[in-house]
This record gives C-alpha cells, structure tokens and sequence, in this order.
C-alpha cells in the first residue's frame, strides 16, 4: 500500500472545495469546518496533516 502525500490543511481545503464542492462555514481557532449541504469536515489549519489512519 502506499504512503499518502504530507499536505497542509490550507491545501486539504482548496482540494475539497474546488474537486469535491465544499464550502467554508467557519473558523473557529485552528479548526475550519467545510460543509456541501449533506455532511460536515473539520479540516485544522496545520502547516501538515497526518493523514495515516
């Protein structure tokens, strides 16, 4: 299996609103929540994200 790529969650949010139709609902600290009407993210706002289950 392989590795996942190490992004950012300011690149994590640009990949799910532009591929996949999320918008941004609201900041609160660190935390970004993104919502497409049926279901809700919340993306942190780090310089990397761990992606590895």
């Amino acid at each position: 299996m392989s590795k996942l790529p190490v992004i950012s969650g300011k690149q994590l949010i640009k990949i799910l609103t532009k591929a996949f139709g999320f918008r941004v609902l609201r900041q609160k600290g660190s935390h970004v929540t993104l919502t497409n009407d049926v279901s809700f993210i919340t993306v942190p706002m780090h310089p990397e994200l761990d992606l590895e289950p």
